[in-house]
């Protein structure tokens, strides 16, 4: 029997179809990694999830998730997409509106109701409103969290962090402690090495009148990149390997031992005149 609809369907002429369908309400539309996008202002963002479910050629009947995400850099610093599936067409796309933290977006708990708890998980994490949702409340904190935790301007550490306490037998707020003592990170290259000297560096300092150098292999230096005179560099000394065939090969052999060819025999000793053991065609201990 033949499926119904293919294993995967490519975008076609999805964004042409999608284009002449929301109108302008359209303000983008792009096809990444074989991904349709549509980028719709949030006054017609429910007129065009009508025109996505209902035209012909698009038929987007599920939503399946609404995600956020956050530039702070921009003036509507967040994203809300939708994710859209087509099950006569088997296949997906991305609704993307642009909004701040002032400016709601339109529900659309009337289109699909299962938007009611993604659009509250949004603006749980993210603080995006919602206009239309009758139950616009967090979902996933914790009573009384102030805050989105998902903003990238929101502390990793949080606010405040409960603990059961002894003393009053109850679950209690405090705001947050960190008991470790070293708490600031200069974030810079490894490689490179920090821009002040560390307790013991000093001894590293560049000889004088020649080029710097690192230390041992795999040894901390306080010297950046540029000041570290590659191996590979055009002019820079090079040792010459110990033997012909490897580095650690041996140029002479005095010895069986050097070789590693071992003695002429198991037993280099003298044999005993009567041992112990007689061997035997029965066995060796008959």
């Amino acid at each position: 029997m033949r499926a119904p609809a293919p294993a995967y369907a490519a975008a076609g002429d999805t964004i042409e179809v999608a284009r002449g369908a929301i109108g302008p309400a359209l303000i983008d539309a792009l096809e990444r990694v074989g991904e349709v996008q549509l980028y719709v202002h949030r006054d017609g963002l429910v007129d065009a999830m009508i025109a996505l479910r209902d035209t012909p050629g698009l038929e987007y009947q599920q939503l399946m998730e609404i995600a956020g995400v956050d530039y702070p850099e921009r003036s509507e610093r967040f994203d809300v997409v939708y994710n859209l599936l087509s099950l006569t067409r088997n296949h997906r796309v991305q609704v993307h509106v642009a909004t701040d933290e002032e400016q709601p977006i339109p529900s659309v708990t009337g289109l699909w109701p299962v938007a009611g708890w993604l659009e509250r998980e949004v603006y749980d994490l993210y603080g995006v409103l919602f206009t239309g949702n009758q139950d616009l409340r967090r979902i996933l904190t914790d009573y009384g969290f102030r805050g989105h935790p998902l903003r990238k301007d929101f502390p990793m550490t949080g606010y405040t962090e409960l603990r059961y306490s002894e003393e009053e037998k109850r679950v209690v707020y405090q705001p947050v402690q960190l008991a470790q003592d070293f708490r600031t990170f200069d974030f810079l290259s490894p490689w490179e090495g920090a821009g002040y000297v560390l307790p013991g560096d000093e001894k590293a300092a560049a000889p004088a009148g020649g080029p710097a150098v690192p230390q041992a292999k795999g040894a901390q230096t306080p010297l950046t990149a540029d000041q570290i005179q590659k191996a590979d560099t055009a002019g820079a000394p090079k040792q010459a390997p110990a033997a012909s065939s490897e580095p650690y090969a041996k140029t002479t052999a005095e010895s069986t031992a050097d070789t590693g060819k071992g003695a002429p025999q198991s037993d280099a000793t003298p044999k005993p005149s009567d041992p112990d053991v007689v061997p035997t065609k029965a066995g060796q201990n008959q």
